[in-house]
């Protein structure tokens, strides 16, 4: 175990600059911005839309937790973030291992 561990937003840090979790982010974003643009567009015309529920799928199930028993308007973010940290953490776990077992000289090919 390490014995200085990492402050909490150098690990947040850590986990969430890798292409794993940056491509998850973009996707969030962009399906945000697609509600946005769709919420706009469609009050004018008063008809009601479900775009919004995919910005809450693309973040589940984190988002679904936050639903039951957290403020609604952060259950995107917070969801998005968390999922992120997941993967990135998954992303960091299999390329650390992979790095550990090439060094040690054991391969996989």
């Amino acid at each position: 175990m390490d014995e200085n561990p990492r402050p909490l937003p150098q690990t947040l840090r850590h986990y969430l600059v890798n292409p794993l979790a940056l491509g998850y982010l973009g996707v969030v974003l962009a399906v945000c911005l697609w509600v946005t643009v769709d919420a706009v567009s469609t009050s004018s015309s008063g008809d009601a839309s479900f775009a919004g529920l995919w910005a809450v799928l693309a973040t589940a199930p984190t988002s679904m937790v936050f639903l039951v028993a957290g403020p609604v308007g952060l259950t995107g973010p917070i969801g998005a973030i968390v999922q992120a940290a997941a993967l990135g953490a998954l992303y960091r776990y299999i390329t650390e291992r992979r790095t550990r077992t090439t060094e040690g000289g054991i391969s996989n090919a």
